[in-house]
């Protein structure tokens, strides 16, 4: 029986070593209030999108919810704006799989938002399928959605500088790659993706997160806005559920042990968003609330370059 106890007794301590040293992230505390400000936040009608909307309707902020799912995201806007006291809590119809709607909210908010502070490009997917424009689902909505609205919304943020752009990335852009040529023809997206086939286009997209923000920041030099890319944790979230049944099984046991929660997984979100003093890392990338280094294909500033004129015509910015 002692044997007995003393092997619980050291994976219990084992389990705990591993998530205070791997899996839990940081806390961020911070006082400062938003009263006056706008902010938009894409895919936030559940998991770290949704939490990291309250927090900023916590503290006064006007928060867009940029959502496809027009029902829960109305039903997450009424949440927040019950739990947080904030009637400037809206949802506004957004699918990032489709070019033509985002190009419908940016002209929308552009004529009935006077501001715009904070853009948080939080909102991702994986799994298989195509966007409404042929590209596949990572690529489209992860990337190539957040890009054009971004670039739509640029004059807006300049306007009420100092403003920020956020955007989500993830640990897994190290194992990204960029093949432009692939990219250019729209194969990135075949009708019997794999598993394998769907992570790894998860990892590219994530890596042009990372390029994305890194040649943003270059272009907007000296205008007042700046911009972070950040890995939230690994999160317990819905993003598993385009998974398959068997994946999801032999993931979500592990997930209960050691992933974050949203609110964990929202704190790296809120720290890019409003720590003061960070302005001159604009274009880096962030964890646990501190900054990181990224993965080498993220540091090349000619493969973000190239990646953003690519965009630039997939998009139908050029």
């Amino acid at each position: 029986m002692s044997a007995l106890l003393w092997l619980v007794a050291g994976a219990l301590l084992f389990y705990i070593l591993l998530y205070y040293s791997v899996f839990k992230g940081a806390t961020f505390s911070s006082s400062v209030k938003l009263n006056g400000k706008t902010i938009i936040v894409t895919g936030s009608h559940t998991g770290i999108g949704k939490v990291t909307a309250l927090d900023l309707a916590k503290r006064g902020a006007r928060v867009i919810l940029a959502c496809r799912n027009k029902d829960k995201a109305e039903a997450a806007a009424f949440d927040i704006r019950t739990e947080s006291g904030n009637n400037q809590v809206v949802f506004m119809q957004l699918d990032l799989a489709s070019l033509k709607s985002v190009r419908c909210f940016a002209e929308t908010f552009l004529k009935t938002e006077p501001r715009l502070d904070i853009l948080i490009n939080n909102a991702d997917v994986i799994g298989p399928g195509r966007t409404e424009d042929g590209f596949g689902m990572a690529l489209g909505v992860n990337h190539l959605g957040h890009f054009l609205l971004t670039n739509l919304l640029l004059e807006k943020l300049q306007q009420c500088c100092p403003s920020r752009v956020v955007t989500v990335a993830a640990l897994l852009h190290r194992f990204g790659t960029a093949n432009f040529p692939m990219l250019s023809s729209k194969k990135d997206s075949v009708s019997s993706q794999s598993t394998w086939h769907n992570f790894r286009a998860y990892c590219n997209s994530k890596l042009f997160n990372v390029l994305f923000t890194r040649e943003l920041a270059n272009q907007l030099e000296g205008t007042g806005v700046t911009c972070y890319s950040l890995y939230p944790g690994v999160i317990s979230t819905e993003l598993c559920r385009s998974m398959s049944l068997w994946l999801q099984l032999l993931v979500m046991p592990f997930a209960k042990l050691f992933f974050l929660d949203p609110e964990g997984g929202s704190q790296t979100t809120v720290y890019c968003a409003l720590q003061e003093g960070i302005e001159s890392l604009s274009g880096r990338y962030f964890s646990s609330c501190a900054l990181q280094q990224v993965g080498a294909k993220g540091r090349d500033d000619a493969l973000a370059r190239k990646l953003w004129e690519l965009s630039e015509r997939l998009t139908g910015l050029s």
